[in-house]
């Protein structure tokens, strides 16, 4: 037969239909040819259907609309990001969320995996179970300031900002403590008391401001880094901060005023001026007990010195200091015991009745029998009891009076959460102004020294004969900095061109003390019409 269609292949116009298939082939090559048996729609919606194509179908006796289909979508990616955050429990929660706010249409595409994080966090801050806005964030595939923006918008939508709860720093340390993979090997036991003493330190951080204008993960990892080491556990800072998607170099930077901050609080100590960031982690038993006792003091109570405290220490490090030997810890950087003698009397042996008497110390017999084997094992020599050439030598004992002494009691109420007023009235011996705040007076401080350098400079030259003042320059003339490329040599650098130049603007020094140089020549070099 013939047909006024050519070939798909070879273009001749003879075709042949097959008798079993009932396909049309061609007669000349064989090619089948397609779109053989297709009608149009023909008469609008009662009119004949195609034999193969129909629009809205997806399989034989089914039929789904574009609305039906975007809601089965958008129901399994809400199922799937729950999941994947672990929010299984409040994936209707969050469902009846997105349809009030979509009003029931849902949607599709990327700003929606947004919404669904979202409302995802909503949820769960106002259950005072807030997740970190950076694990959301990575669960999702977004930015975190995408996030953010997103997140305020659900707020106003809904209108939550009157009663939206703070974040709960100190959640987020017990769910991380619970589910690092780093904490995973530690026993059941220690790590209840790990988390009572992260809760006493993250609390007390809060109270000494180093949470204030700061984001929370950092300052979390940075309590639990100090916590481990504080039990012997190893955990890595870089591991950990991994693991909640926060910035390794934050998380330094929190870790360090974390213990510069310990340190100011052992100055109350006997050998406080002794102390230091390398040692603070062999002080900080004596430390946090110290605090324990301040913050359940009364107000208006007196002090107890440390010889209350329920450990004679004076006894257990004269006792320390008695042995001929040299006791060193085995942390690296830590002072030894000697150092704090000056602390206490020397008196001899003799006249230190009771001393011998074991019962006194509180060790245990297992204690006792660990800390001998111990020894044995770092010096063989001791299993020789001839008095040769080794005789005069110094043996070295690694002592630590923590596997000795239960330093941690835990009664305090900082051991539980509290609410930040009931925070800000607890006195756990030291207040401290907030680092950040610190840090901006002190730059605005050197700023000011840079201005009044600069309008010195500037009357010199517009009034060379009057000008007697010398230059207050806040760099060290003995240090002269190298020339550099796009640097200005004797002193006068980028920052004291750019606030000459402000200067000369007419610009007022209180603005120019804040710092925003570069919003400044916008509005009154840039733009003002003149240079």
């Amino acid at each position: 037969m013939s047909s006024s269609r050519a070939c798909a292949e070879c273009n001749k116009t003879s075709f042949s239909r097959d008798d079993i298939t009932g396909q049309l082939a061609c007669s000349t090559c064989g090619a089948i040819q397609p779109f053989d048996q297709f009608d149009a729609q023909i008469g609008g919606i009662t009119g004949i259907q195609g034999t193969f194509i129909r629009l809205g179908t997806t399989g034989s006796g089914s039929v789904y609309t574009y609305k039906e289909r975007k809601h089965f979508a958008a129901n399994s990616l809400i199922d799937e990001l729950t999941s994947r955050l672990g929010l299984g429990s409040k994936s209707n929660e969050i469902r009846s969320m997105i349809s009030d706010i979509t009003e029931g249409e849902f949607g599709q595409g990327n700003w929606f995996s947004v919404l669904i994080g979202s409302c995802a966090y909503v949820v769960m801050r106002k259950d005072d179970r807030p997740l970190p806005m950076a694990e959301v964030a990575s669960a999702v595939g977004c930015d975190v300031y995408e996030l953010g923006r997103m997140i305020l918008r659900v707020v106003d939508f809904l209108d939550l900002r009157s009663d939206f709860p703070e974040f709960d720093i100190v959640h987020s340390l017990e769910r991380t403590l619970k589910n690092s993979h780093c904490f995973e090997d530690v026993d059941g036991s220690k790590l209840d008391t790990m988390k009572k003493q992260g809760v006493f330190l993250i609390q007390c951080a809060v109270k000494w401001f180093l949470s204030t204008g700061r984001r929370p993960l950092p300052l979390v990892v940075a309590v639990l880094v100090f916590v481990a080491e504080l039990n012997q556990v190893e955990v890595r800072i870089e591991e950990l901060a991994m693991e909640v998607h926060a910035a390794v170099s934050t998380c330094r930077a929190r870790y360090k005023e974390l213990l510069e901050t310990l340190v100011k609080a052992a100055q109350v100590l006997p050998w406080g001026k002794d102390v230091t960031t390398k040692n603070i982690v062999k002080n900080a038993p004596f430390l946090i007990q110290y605090m324990e006792k301040k913050s359940m003091a009364r107000p208006g109570e007196k002090r107890k010195s440390l010889d209350e405290l329920g450990l004679n220490m004076e006894d257990v490090i004269k006792e320390c200091l008695r042995q001929n030997n040299a006791y060193t810890e085995s942390r690296t950087g830590g002072t030894s015991s000697q150092n704090d003698s000056q602390y206490f009397s020397t008196q001899s042996d003799v006249e230190r009745p009771g001393i011998e008497d074991v019962d006194r110390m509180e060790i245990s017999p297992e204690c006792l029998s660990m800390m001998y084997r111990e020894f044995l094992n770092e010096n063989p020599s001791a299993y020789n009891s001839r008095s040769g050439e080794n005789a005069h030598k110094r043996s070295t004992f690694k002592f630590d009076i923590r596997d000795c002494w239960e330093w941690w009691e835990g009664k305090s109420e900082l051991s539980k959460k509290l609410l930040l007023k009931q925070l800000l009235e607890k006195d756990v011996g030291v207040d401290t102004m907030p680092p950040s705040f610190v840090a901006g007076q002190v730059k605005c401080r050197m700023r000011r020294e840079r201005i009044n350098a600069a309008k010195l400079r500037i009357e010199k030259i517009m009034h060379p004969l009057d000008a007697n003042g010398t230059v207050n320059c806040m760099v060290d003339p003995e240090k002269k900095s190298k020339k550099r490329r796009g640097m200005v040599v004797d002193d006068v650098d980028w920052e004291d061109l750019i606030i000459e130049t402000l200067i000369i603007h007419g610009v007022k020094e209180e603005e120019i003390e804040k710092g925003h140089y570069n919003t400044l020549l916008d509005l009154h070099v840039f733009n003002s019409g003149t240079v």
